[in-house]
């Protein structure tokens, strides 16, 4: 396992990954400057700056999130929503077939280890309003915010 930190617009996060691919991302207060990135990281590094500087709409560093069969189902249905959109945790549900597995599935979302990502921040509640996020709603805010996915907004609308 290999590890490294990034400074983004939304704080400090320490991508983990293995030999090729990103298994974890996380909102972290540390930073720690690292001497060696491995390249897997580093491109990872990259195209998050891509992303922060709007240059970025879809990334295409190799992932492998480490989950459930079921949690890869609903992280996989996360990748598929497009940049600067939104849908929400029922329309989730019913994309996966299963409107009563709404709570399990808005539950796999806040167990999301690859978050941006796995856009886990586009999924908002049935009336649009901003719900669950482990980086915190203000981040979410800013992440749909900067995707143009909604309009700049108290949390408390």
């Amino acid at each position: 396992m290999f590890e490294a930190y990034y400074k983004s617009p939304i704080g400090n996060l320490r991508i983990v990954s293995n030999e090729r691919d990103i298994i974890q991302i996380d909102f972290t207060k540390d930073f720690f400057k690292m001497k060696m990135i491995p390249v897997q990281i580093k491109n990872c590094m990259d195209q998050l700056d891509e992303y922060f500087e709007g240059k970025r709409k879809k990334f295409t560093v190799g992932i492998n999130p480490i989950g459930t069969e079921f949690q890869g189902k609903v992280w996989y249905e996360l990748t598929k929503i497009p940049y600067g959109k939104t849908i929400s945790y029922l329309e989730q549900a019913k994309q996966l077939g299963d409107e009563k597995a709404i709570r399990a599935i808005a539950h796999a979302n806040g167990q999301n280890p690859i978050p941006i990502i796995i856009p886990c921040h586009r999924v908002v509640g049935s009336d649009g309003k901003l719900t669950g996020y482990a980086g915190g709603l203000l981040k979410k805010q800013w992440l749909l915010e900067h995707e143009g996915a909604i309009q700049q907004k108290s949390l408390f609308w």
